[in-house]
Protein backbone atom coordinates (compact mmCIF):
# COMPACT_ATOMS: atom_id res chain seq x y z
CA UNK A 1 0.00 0.00 0.00
CA UNK A 2 1.61 3.11 -0.78
CA UNK A 3 1.35 6.91 0.67
CA UNK A 4 -1.82 8.28 0.09
CA UNK A 5 -1.70 10.99 -2.94
CA UNK A 6 -1.70 14.55 -2.05
CA UNK A 7 -5.17 16.59 -2.04
CA UNK A 8 -5.35 19.28 -4.06
CA UNK A 9 -8.77 21.37 -4.29
CA UNK A 10 -9.91 23.73 -7.17
CA UNK A 11 -11.88 26.17 -6.63
CA UNK A 12 -13.46 28.10 -9.93
CA UNK A 13 -16.38 29.26 -11.26
CA UNK A 14 -15.65 27.95 -14.70
CA UNK A 15 -16.73 24.24 -15.11
CA UNK A 16 -14.55 23.85 -17.81
CA UNK A 17 -11.67 24.95 -16.23
CA UNK A 18 -12.56 23.07 -12.49
CA UNK A 19 -12.76 19.30 -14.60
CA UNK A 20 -9.89 20.19 -16.93
CA UNK A 21 -7.41 21.01 -14.12
CA UNK A 22 -8.86 18.11 -11.86
CA UNK A 23 -8.64 15.40 -14.81
CA UNK A 24 -5.00 16.98 -15.25
CA UNK A 25 -3.72 16.47 -12.16
CA UNK A 26 -5.28 13.45 -10.98
CA UNK A 27 -3.56 11.93 -14.21
CA UNK A 28 -0.62 12.60 -12.72
CA UNK A 29 -0.93 10.84 -9.50
CA UNK A 30 -2.93 13.69 -7.32
CA UNK A 31 -6.25 13.52 -5.55
CA UNK A 32 -8.00 15.95 -6.80
CA UNK A 33 -11.59 18.13 -5.53
CA UNK A 34 -13.56 20.90 -6.95
CA UNK A 35 -15.26 23.41 -5.07
CA UNK A 36 -17.80 26.30 -7.83
CA UNK A 37 -17.52 28.83 -5.37
CA UNK A 38 -15.76 30.66 -2.57
CA UNK A 39 -17.95 29.79 0.72
CA UNK A 40 -18.00 25.93 -0.39
CA UNK A 41 -14.58 25.65 -0.73
CA UNK A 42 -13.86 26.90 2.43
CA UNK A 43 -16.48 24.71 4.12
CA UNK A 44 -14.59 21.74 2.56
CA UNK A 45 -11.09 23.46 3.80
CA UNK A 46 -13.10 23.71 7.51
CA UNK A 47 -13.94 19.74 7.09
CA UNK A 48 -11.27 18.41 5.46
CA UNK A 49 -6.91 17.73 5.08
CA UNK A 50 -5.73 19.75 1.99
CA UNK A 51 -2.07 19.84 0.77
CA UNK A 52 -2.93 22.53 -1.94
CA UNK A 53 -5.51 24.94 -3.11
CA UNK A 54 -5.66 26.82 -6.60
CA UNK A 55 -8.38 29.39 -6.40
CA UNK A 56 -9.69 31.51 -9.38
CA UNK A 57 -9.07 35.12 -8.99
CA UNK A 58 -12.38 36.58 -10.18
CA UNK A 59 -15.20 34.63 -8.48
CA UNK A 60 -19.14 36.24 -8.40
CA UNK A 61 -19.43 36.35 -4.70
CA UNK A 62 -16.67 35.82 -2.89
CA UNK A 63 -13.61 36.25 -4.96
CA UNK A 64 -9.96 34.73 -5.12
CA UNK A 65 -7.96 37.19 -2.67
CA UNK A 66 -10.92 36.87 0.36
CA UNK A 67 -10.85 33.08 -0.41
CA UNK A 68 -7.11 32.82 0.11
CA UNK A 69 -7.33 35.19 2.70
CA UNK A 70 -10.26 33.32 5.30
CA UNK A 71 -8.03 29.78 4.14
CA UNK A 72 -4.62 31.73 5.38
CA UNK A 73 -5.95 32.44 8.83
CA UNK A 74 -7.87 29.32 9.18
CA UNK A 75 -4.71 27.49 8.16
CA UNK A 76 -1.33 29.72 8.23
CA UNK A 77 0.58 26.82 6.54
CA UNK A 78 -1.63 25.68 4.01
CA UNK A 79 -0.39 26.32 0.29
CA UNK A 80 -2.42 28.43 -1.86
CA UNK A 81 -2.08 29.51 -5.72
CA UNK A 82 -4.16 32.04 -7.56
CA UNK A 83 -4.93 31.26 -11.02
CA UNK A 84 -5.35 34.72 -12.84
CA UNK A 85 -6.26 36.28 -16.49
CA UNK A 86 -5.41 39.37 -14.98
CA UNK A 87 -2.04 39.25 -14.83
CA UNK A 88 -1.33 42.84 -13.22
CA UNK A 89 1.33 43.34 -11.15
CA UNK A 90 -0.67 44.64 -8.33
CA UNK A 91 -2.87 41.78 -8.73
CA UNK A 92 0.28 39.43 -8.39
CA UNK A 93 1.42 41.55 -5.37
CA UNK A 94 -1.19 42.23 -3.23
CA UNK A 95 -1.98 38.19 -3.52
CA UNK A 96 1.20 37.13 -2.78
CA UNK A 97 0.93 39.92 0.31
CA UNK A 98 -1.89 38.10 1.65
CA UNK A 99 -0.04 34.59 1.75
CA UNK A 100 -0.07 33.37 -1.78
CA UNK A 101 2.90 31.09 -2.14
CA UNK A 102 2.47 31.26 -6.54
CA UNK A 103 0.06 32.77 -9.67
CA UNK A 104 -0.15 31.34 -12.67
CA UNK A 105 -2.42 33.28 -15.65
CA UNK A 106 -4.53 31.87 -18.15
CA UNK A 107 -4.70 29.95 -20.51
CA UNK A 108 -1.51 28.32 -18.73
CA UNK A 109 0.76 25.46 -20.50
CA UNK A 110 -0.45 21.86 -18.06
CA UNK A 111 3.20 21.20 -18.08
CA UNK A 112 4.38 24.14 -16.54
CA UNK A 113 1.26 23.82 -14.10
CA UNK A 114 2.72 20.23 -13.44
CA UNK A 115 6.07 22.05 -12.26
CA UNK A 116 4.59 24.42 -9.94
CA UNK A 117 2.35 21.79 -8.31
CA UNK A 118 5.11 19.45 -7.70
CA UNK A 119 7.85 22.30 -6.36
CA UNK A 120 5.27 23.73 -3.61
CA UNK A 121 4.13 20.11 -2.63
CA UNK A 122 8.20 19.36 -1.97
CA UNK A 123 8.73 22.43 -0.24
CA UNK A 124 5.51 21.92 1.77
CA UNK A 125 6.60 18.52 2.65
CA UNK A 126 10.28 19.51 3.33
CA UNK A 127 9.37 22.29 5.91
CA UNK A 128 6.82 19.40 8.05
CA UNK A 129 9.24 17.52 7.86
CA UNK A 130 11.77 19.91 9.11
CA UNK A 131 9.79 21.25 12.04
CA UNK A 132 9.11 17.58 12.99
CA UNK A 133 13.13 16.60 13.02
CA UNK A 134 13.84 20.06 14.73
CA UNK A 135 11.13 18.96 17.68
CA UNK A 136 12.32 15.38 17.72
CA UNK A 137 16.67 16.46 17.66
CA UNK A 138 16.10 19.57 19.95
CA UNK A 139 13.37 17.23 22.52
CA UNK A 140 11.12 19.84 22.32
CA UNK A 141 7.31 19.39 23.90
CA UNK A 142 4.08 20.97 24.89
CA UNK A 143 0.83 19.81 26.35
CA UNK A 144 -0.23 19.07 22.52
CA UNK A 145 2.55 17.09 21.90
CA UNK A 146 1.16 14.59 24.77
CA UNK A 147 -1.97 12.59 23.24
CA UNK A 148 -4.14 11.01 25.43
CA UNK A 149 -7.57 9.79 25.84
CA UNK A 150 -7.38 8.55 29.44
CA UNK A 151 -9.15 10.31 32.13
CA UNK A 152 -6.42 9.70 34.48
CA UNK A 153 -3.85 11.38 32.08
CA UNK A 154 -6.32 13.91 31.60
CA UNK A 155 -6.32 14.88 35.40
CA UNK A 156 -2.34 14.48 34.88
CA UNK A 157 -2.00 16.93 32.60
CA UNK A 158 -4.43 19.56 33.98
CA UNK A 159 -2.43 19.81 36.78
CA UNK A 160 0.65 19.84 35.38
CA UNK A 161 -0.81 22.92 32.94
CA UNK A 162 -1.83 24.43 36.42
CA UNK A 163 1.46 24.08 37.99
CA UNK A 164 3.56 25.21 34.88
CA UNK A 165 2.02 28.90 35.53
CA UNK A 166 3.97 29.01 38.70
CA UNK A 167 7.38 28.35 39.93
CA UNK A 168 6.17 25.02 42.50
CA UNK A 169 8.56 22.33 43.14
CA UNK A 170 6.96 19.52 40.87
CA UNK A 171 7.31 16.02 42.17
CA UNK A 172 6.12 13.53 38.90
CA UNK A 173 5.64 9.74 39.70
CA UNK A 174 5.41 6.98 37.77
CA UNK A 175 6.84 3.28 36.29
CA UNK A 176 9.58 3.89 34.36
CA UNK A 177 8.68 4.90 30.36
CA UNK A 178 5.54 6.73 31.21
CA UNK A 179 6.29 10.29 29.86
CA UNK A 180 8.09 12.17 32.99
CA UNK A 181 10.52 13.80 31.12
CA UNK A 182 8.15 14.61 28.23
CA UNK A 183 5.72 16.07 30.83
CA UNK A 184 8.48 18.08 32.46
CA UNK A 185 9.48 19.72 29.34
CA UNK A 186 6.06 20.37 28.56
CA UNK A 187 5.76 22.01 31.85
CA UNK A 188 8.83 23.77 31.24
CA UNK A 189 7.98 24.88 27.47
CA UNK A 190 4.57 26.74 28.93
CA UNK A 191 6.00 28.06 31.96
CA UNK A 192 7.19 31.71 32.61
CA UNK A 193 10.73 30.25 31.87
CA UNK A 194 10.38 28.83 28.96
CA UNK A 195 12.78 31.34 27.16
CA UNK A 196 15.34 30.17 29.93
CA UNK A 197 17.80 26.52 29.80
CA UNK A 198 16.01 23.27 30.39
CA UNK A 199 18.51 20.71 32.15
CA UNK A 200 17.95 17.22 32.30
CA UNK A 201 20.23 14.71 34.55
CA UNK A 202 19.31 11.15 34.98
CA UNK A 203 20.47 10.76 39.01
CA UNK A 204 20.67 7.05 38.70
CA UNK A 205 23.08 6.86 35.78
CA UNK A 206 25.96 8.33 37.58
CA UNK A 207 28.05 7.53 40.52
CA UNK A 208 28.19 9.49 43.37
CA UNK A 209 30.74 11.43 43.07
CA UNK A 210 30.18 11.99 39.68
CA UNK A 211 26.94 13.27 40.13
CA UNK A 212 28.24 15.56 43.06
CA UNK A 213 30.19 17.17 40.38
CA UNK A 214 27.46 16.53 37.67
CA UNK A 215 24.65 18.79 39.58
CA UNK A 216 27.20 21.66 41.92
CA UNK A 217 30.42 21.45 39.11
CA UNK A 218 34.14 21.48 40.26
CA UNK A 219 36.80 24.19 40.67
CA UNK A 220 39.84 22.41 39.22
CA UNK A 221 41.99 20.89 41.44
CA UNK A 222 39.03 19.37 43.11
CA UNK A 223 40.00 15.77 42.01
CA UNK A 224 42.36 13.98 39.45
CA UNK A 225 41.57 14.98 36.42
CA UNK A 226 39.84 18.32 37.26
CA UNK A 227 42.00 20.45 35.02
CA UNK A 228 39.67 23.28 34.96
CA UNK A 229 37.00 24.65 36.66
CA UNK A 230 33.47 23.25 35.55
CA UNK A 231 29.88 24.33 36.15
CA UNK A 232 27.38 22.15 36.97
CA UNK A 233 23.74 21.64 35.98
CA UNK A 234 22.48 24.10 38.65
CA UNK A 235 24.27 26.45 37.01
CA UNK A 236 23.41 25.49 33.72
CA UNK A 237 19.68 26.00 34.39
CA UNK A 238 19.68 29.09 36.16
CA UNK A 239 16.68 30.96 35.78
CA UNK A 240 15.17 28.05 33.70
CA UNK A 241 14.28 24.35 35.05
CA UNK A 242 16.22 21.58 36.15
CA UNK A 243 14.90 18.44 35.99
CA UNK A 244 16.18 15.65 38.01
CA UNK A 245 15.17 12.13 37.01
CA UNK A 246 15.26 8.55 39.16
CA UNK A 247 15.91 11.19 42.44
CA UNK A 248 15.01 8.16 44.48
CA UNK A 249 18.33 7.31 43.90
CA UNK A 250 20.21 9.56 45.28
CA UNK A 251 22.49 8.92 47.94
CA UNK A 252 21.99 10.14 51.36
CA UNK A 253 25.14 12.92 51.43
CA UNK A 254 23.19 13.60 48.05
CA UNK A 255 19.91 13.99 49.71
CA UNK A 256 21.76 16.56 52.17
CA UNK A 257 23.67 18.57 49.85
CA UNK A 258 20.39 18.77 47.78
CA UNK A 259 18.23 19.53 50.79
CA UNK A 260 20.28 22.34 51.15
CA UNK A 261 20.06 24.01 47.72
CA UNK A 262 16.57 24.18 47.98
CA UNK A 263 15.93 25.66 51.43
CA UNK A 264 19.38 28.40 50.42
CA UNK A 265 19.08 28.65 46.96
CA UNK A 266 22.74 28.56 46.87
CA UNK A 267 25.89 25.90 46.66
CA UNK A 268 29.74 25.56 46.42
CA UNK A 269 31.26 23.62 44.09
CA UNK A 270 33.24 20.45 44.56
CA UNK A 271 36.34 22.17 45.96
CA UNK A 272 35.27 25.48 46.40
CA UNK A 273 34.42 27.94 48.82
CA UNK A 274 32.87 30.47 47.10
CA UNK A 275 28.59 30.66 47.45
CA UNK A 276 27.13 30.75 44.15
CA UNK A 277 23.63 31.89 44.16
CA UNK A 278 21.18 30.60 41.17
CA UNK A 279 17.18 30.40 40.59
CA UNK A 280 16.63 27.25 39.36
CA UNK A 281 12.70 25.82 39.53
CA UNK A 282 13.27 21.99 40.42
CA UNK A 283 10.64 19.17 38.67
CA UNK A 284 11.88 15.66 40.05
CA UNK A 285 10.83 12.41 39.21
CA UNK A 286 11.10 8.74 40.24
CA UNK A 287 9.62 5.32 40.05
CA UNK A 288 9.59 4.28 43.40
CA UNK A 289 7.26 4.78 45.68
CA UNK A 290 9.19 7.80 48.23
CA UNK A 291 6.73 7.56 51.26
CA UNK A 292 7.56 4.01 51.38
CA UNK A 293 11.53 4.95 51.43
CA UNK A 294 11.01 7.71 53.99
CA UNK A 295 9.51 5.13 56.71
CA UNK A 296 12.44 2.61 55.72
CA UNK A 297 15.01 5.44 56.10
CA UNK A 298 15.76 5.18 52.40
CA UNK A 299 15.01 8.71 51.77
CA UNK A 300 15.22 11.93 53.84
CA UNK A 301 11.67 12.77 55.28
CA UNK A 302 12.58 16.68 54.82
CA UNK A 303 13.56 16.40 51.16
CA UNK A 304 10.46 14.60 50.56
CA UNK A 305 8.29 17.67 51.62
CA UNK A 306 10.23 19.97 49.66
CA UNK A 307 10.22 17.86 46.77
CA UNK A 308 6.62 17.15 46.89
CA UNK A 309 5.20 20.17 46.93
CA UNK A 310 3.10 19.21 43.87
CA UNK A 311 2.76 15.78 43.01
CA UNK A 312 1.83 14.32 39.35
CA UNK A 313 1.59 10.89 39.05
CA UNK A 314 1.49 9.46 35.90
CA UNK A 315 -0.46 6.31 34.97
CA UNK A 316 1.11 3.14 33.70
CA UNK A 317 0.35 2.39 29.66
CA UNK A 318 -1.73 -1.17 30.83
CA UNK A 319 -3.84 1.10 32.73
CA UNK A 320 -4.47 3.63 29.54
CA UNK A 321 -5.03 0.98 26.74
CA UNK A 322 -7.56 3.33 25.13
CA UNK A 323 -4.50 5.67 23.99
CA UNK A 324 -2.51 2.83 22.40
CA UNK A 325 -4.51 3.72 19.11
CA UNK A 326 -3.81 7.69 19.31
CA UNK A 327 0.20 6.92 20.32
CA UNK A 328 0.67 4.00 17.43
CA UNK A 329 -0.28 6.78 14.80
CA UNK A 330 1.86 9.66 16.12
CA UNK A 331 4.74 7.36 16.47
CA UNK A 332 4.45 6.19 13.45
CA UNK A 333 4.03 9.41 11.71
CA UNK A 334 7.27 10.40 13.70
CA UNK A 335 9.21 7.28 12.47
CA UNK A 336 8.63 7.90 9.33
CA UNK A 337 10.11 11.19 8.99
CA UNK A 338 12.71 10.31 11.16
CA UNK A 339 13.48 7.32 9.21
CA UNK A 340 12.94 8.93 6.02
CA UNK A 341 10.87 5.65 4.70
CA UNK A 342 7.16 5.62 4.05
CA UNK A 343 4.75 4.13 6.82
CA UNK A 344 1.30 3.92 6.82
CA UNK A 345 0.50 2.66 9.88
CA UNK A 346 -0.45 -1.24 11.47
CA UNK A 347 -2.46 -4.23 9.77
CA UNK A 348 -5.57 -4.60 12.38
CA UNK A 349 -3.85 -7.75 13.95
CA UNK A 350 -0.68 -5.70 14.19
CA UNK A 351 -2.72 -3.20 16.40
CA UNK A 352 -4.49 -5.80 18.08
CA UNK A 353 -1.64 -7.90 19.93
CA UNK A 354 -0.55 -3.82 20.93
CA UNK A 355 -3.68 -3.95 22.50
CA UNK A 356 -3.15 -7.26 24.40
CA UNK A 357 0.27 -6.21 25.31
CA UNK A 358 1.31 -5.13 29.11
CA UNK A 359 3.85 -3.50 27.92
CA UNK A 360 6.41 -2.85 31.29
CA UNK A 361 8.06 -0.63 29.45
CA UNK A 362 5.26 1.46 29.01
CA UNK A 363 5.28 4.08 26.28
CA UNK A 364 9.23 3.94 25.85
CA UNK A 365 8.91 0.27 25.27
CA UNK A 366 5.91 0.82 22.83
CA UNK A 367 8.25 3.24 20.98
CA UNK A 368 11.23 1.07 20.71
CA UNK A 369 9.12 -1.82 19.36
CA UNK A 370 7.84 0.39 16.81
CA UNK A 371 10.79 1.39 15.91
CA UNK A 372 12.26 -1.86 15.33
CA UNK A 373 9.29 -2.69 13.52
CA UNK A 374 9.49 0.49 11.37
CA UNK A 375 13.18 -0.39 10.32
CA UNK A 376 12.86 -4.43 9.51
CA UNK A 377 8.94 -3.97 8.15
CA UNK A 378 9.21 -5.17 4.07
CA UNK A 379 6.36 -2.91 3.41
CA UNK A 380 4.71 0.38 4.30
CA UNK A 381 2.18 -1.22 6.82
CA UNK A 382 3.53 -2.93 10.03
CA UNK A 383 2.79 -6.52 9.95
CA UNK A 384 1.95 -8.62 13.63
CA UNK A 385 5.05 -10.60 12.33
CA UNK A 386 7.15 -7.68 12.32
CA UNK A 387 6.33 -6.19 15.91
CA UNK A 388 8.65 -9.30 17.56
CA UNK A 389 6.55 -8.78 20.08
CA UNK A 390 8.61 -10.66 23.84
CA UNK A 391 6.97 -13.56 24.84
CA UNK A 392 5.28 -13.08 27.87
CA UNK A 393 2.76 -15.71 28.67
CA UNK A 394 5.61 -18.66 29.20
CA UNK A 395 6.97 -18.78 33.18
CA UNK A 396 4.76 -15.42 33.79
CA UNK A 397 1.80 -15.42 36.55
CA UNK A 398 0.53 -12.20 34.91
CA UNK A 399 1.78 -9.43 37.46
CA UNK A 400 4.20 -6.96 36.44
CA UNK A 401 7.18 -7.87 38.24
CA UNK A 402 6.49 -11.00 36.10
CA UNK A 403 6.23 -9.54 32.86
CA UNK A 404 9.15 -7.50 33.62
CA UNK A 405 11.45 -9.89 34.55
CA UNK A 406 9.96 -12.36 30.96
CA UNK A 407 10.91 -9.24 28.92
CA UNK A 408 14.36 -8.52 30.83
CA UNK A 409 15.26 -12.36 29.59
CA UNK A 410 13.82 -12.29 26.56
CA UNK A 411 16.51 -9.21 25.61
CA UNK A 412 19.36 -10.47 27.56
CA UNK A 413 18.81 -13.44 25.37
CA UNK A 414 18.55 -11.05 22.27
CA UNK A 415 22.22 -9.51 23.11
CA UNK A 416 23.72 -12.79 24.28
CA UNK A 417 24.00 -11.34 27.68
CA UNK A 418 26.16 -7.88 26.71
CA UNK A 419 24.73 -5.99 29.29
CA UNK A 420 25.65 -2.78 27.74
CA UNK A 421 23.51 -3.72 24.85
CA UNK A 422 20.55 -4.83 26.40
CA UNK A 423 20.50 -1.83 28.81
CA UNK A 424 20.48 0.40 25.52
CA UNK A 425 17.28 -2.08 24.16
CA UNK A 426 15.41 -1.44 27.36
CA UNK A 427 16.37 2.19 27.23
CA UNK A 428 17.59 2.12 31.10
CA UNK A 429 21.21 2.61 32.61
CA UNK A 430 23.47 -0.14 33.15
CA UNK A 431 23.33 0.03 36.68
CA UNK A 432 19.43 -0.71 36.89
CA UNK A 433 19.92 -3.51 34.44
CA UNK A 434 22.27 -5.21 37.41
CA UNK A 435 19.81 -3.95 40.02
CA UNK A 436 16.94 -6.14 37.96
CA UNK A 437 19.17 -8.89 37.75
CA UNK A 438 19.70 -9.04 41.33
CA UNK A 439 16.03 -8.19 41.95
CA UNK A 440 15.10 -11.41 39.71
CA UNK A 441 17.94 -13.58 40.51
CA UNK A 442 19.01 -13.74 37.05
CA UNK A 443 22.14 -15.16 36.32
CA UNK A 444 24.76 -12.42 35.50
CA UNK A 445 26.47 -12.61 32.49
CA UNK A 446 30.38 -13.64 32.54
CA UNK A 447 31.03 -10.74 30.55
CA UNK A 448 29.59 -7.57 29.20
Amino acid sequence: MSRPASRILIVDDEEIVRQSLADWLEKEGYAAETAPDGVTALSMLAHGEWDLVLVDLKMPGMDGLQVLDAARQARPALAVVMITAYATVETAVKAIKLGAADYIVKPFDPEELSVLVRRLLEQQAIVHENAVLRKALRREFQFHDIVSHSPAMQRALDLARSAAQTCSTLLILGESGTGKEVLARAVHAESPRSRAPFVAVSCAALPDTLLESELFGHERGAFTGANARRKGTFEAADAGTLFLDEIGDISPKLQLDLLRVLEERRFCRVGGTERVDVDVRIIAATNRDLRKAVAAQQFREDLFYRLNVIPITLPPLRDRREDIPLLVETLVERLSLELKRPLDGLSREALARLMAYPFPGNIRELRNILERAAVTAPGPIIQAVDLSLPQTDAGSDGTLESVEKQHIIHVLEQTGGNISQAARVLDIDRVTLYNKIRKYHLREPAAS
